[in-house]
């Protein structure tokens, strides 16, 4: 997590984005002039748009209305690599130590039940996402990583989960041959999928039950009235009964309090052109899983339909003081870092050229599970802190969001992610100090040398480390 100088973009999102670049979206009408509804939704990526399905699925006459800066999944939605994970919490591991036994058992359960629904919406609703359901594969790199294999299944079996297996260096060079590999575990369930495209789905489902959505409509200021709030734009106002941020990364811009809570940092992606059939072949990814290694600043990658391959680092940066904006969507030091990292992986495929790349915002809390909150009396709503789980978490999220609006009763309400807040993290200037200390004793750890003080203190603590 550098604190390097952001570099001037050198495409617009829109572009530098695969994702974002290649789809077929129908844009939706700006936000002019006065407008009413009974819940307004901020952000048109997954929790915005899930949340505005479940709100209709349980008040089929409620008026609905999501409002998006740029273009729906402009932010997270539209620039993670696509992978689909089971699990709500980051790892069983931290679930266990930060909810205990019982409540790490129910998240387990609930994670793929989560994914199992999701799935059948999506075949019901003919969402074409370009899913896979490949499974993850995730991969050790040094020895110590073959042992945090071992506990990866163990915690695993705990839960209850019975069908993740532990992969010898053989087995794991099978399913993808690198000559790093030196184990893995397999997890048969999650998959890839084009992550725009859900978005586009999720949204033409959501105009189909009668909610509007108003893109290119930066938010500027939320005022409250007697009866409600005004949320207002340049050349519009949206009134509504209550408001609920989506907005993730870009939270702290209209409610800054909840920066105690998270801190904004960016994720760095290159996509390449297509492999051809030759150069699959060369690495033996017969199996098109969602791949990551075992480090804690650790390389994501997976192939797209057309069999480009996406390479992505969690080694996120942090622009202080809390940035999120255009200035942070490129990198040039993290993409020289991405190429040098592939050459080590896949010296085979060293020349291919990647002609997309990107960056962008996620947010992450000190439990890396997301938390839920409320400001102005309850009339205000948020939930923030996926963590790069958040393709299968923000649609449990948006099913609680929902009720916390229609104040219906439900179970997932009484999880501990919903009633708990996790650790706060320091203000600047120690909040950058802080980052800084951390991310080069994190480098060691991942260089092979034993965790400094500074970490056992915080690993005692409870507290989390990477994307």
């Amino acid at each position: 997590m550098d604190r390097a100088a952001a570099q001037e973009p050198v495409r617009p999102i829109e572009e530098a984005c695969y994702w974002l670049a290649t789809r077929r979206h129908r844009p939706q009408p700006r936000l002019e002039g006065d407008a009413r509804a009974d819940i307004a939704i901020v952000g048109a990526g997954y929790t915005g748009l899930w949340t505005a399905l479940f709100l209709k699925e349980l008040d089929p006459g409620a008026d609905i209305a999501v409002i998006e800066q740029g273009v729906a999944a402009y932010g997270a939605s539209g620039r993670n690599a696509g992978m689909l994970a089971e699990t709500i919490d980051h790892t069983h591991q931290l679930a266990i130590r930060h909810f205990g036994l019982e409540e790490a058992r129910l998240l387990a359960h609930l994670g793929r039940e989560n994914i199992e629904e999701m799935f059948s919406f999506m075949s019901h609703r003919g969402i074409d996402c370009e899913l896979e359901q490949t499974g993850r594969l995730l991969v050790a790199l040094t020895e110590g990583q073959v042992e945090d294999c071992r506990h990866t299944v163990e915690a695993a079996e705990r839960l209850g989960v019975t069908d993740y297996r532990i992969l010898s260096a053989c087995e794991a060079r099978s399913e993808l041959d690198s000559p790093l590999y030196l184990g893995g575990v397999m997890v048969p369930s999650g998959g890839i999928l084009n992550p725009a495209a859900l978005v586009d789905g999720l949204l033409r489902a959501a105009v189909s039950e009668g909610v509007r959505v108003f893109e290119r409509s930066r938010v500027t200021r939320i005022d409250q009235t007697r009866d409600g709030l005004v949320l207002r734009t340049g050349v519009g106002a949206l009134r509504a009964r209550k408001t609920i941020l989506a907005m993730s990364a870009y939270t702290h811009h209209l409610l800054p309090g909840v920066l105690r809570r998270f801190i904004p940092l960016y994720d760095y992606i290159l996509v390449s052109e297509p492999l051809t059939a030759g150069q699959l072949a060369s690495i033996g990814w017969q199996h098109r899983q969602g791949v990551t290694d075992g480090r804690t600043f650790f390389n994501y990658y997976r192939l797209t339909s057309d069999n480009r391959l996406v390479w992505g680092t969690s080694e996120a940066t942090y622009f202080g003081p809390n940035r999120v904006d255009e200035g942070c969507d490129h990198s040039e030091p993290h993409y020289a870092s991405l190429r040098d990292s592939f050459k080590r992986h896949f010296p085979a495929l060293a020349e291919i050229p990647f002609p997309y790349a990107w960056g962008g915002p996620i947010c992450s809390t000190t439990r890396m599970t997301p938390f839920f909150g409320s400001a102005n009396r309850g009339r205000i709503l948020y939930v923030l802190g996926f963590t790069g789980h958040g393709i299968g978490s923000t649609r449990l999220a948006g099913k609680i969001l929902a009720h916390l609006a229609l104040e219906k009763m439900h179970p997932l309400l009484d999880l501990s992610i919903v009633r708990r807040k996790p650790f706060p993290y320091p203000p600047e200037p120690f909040r950058s100090m802080a980052v800084n200390a951390v991310t080069a004793a994190l480098r060691r750890v991942d260089a092979g040398h034993n965790p400094s003080l500074l970490l056992r203190i915080l690993d005692a603590a409870g507290i989390g480390f990477s994307s």
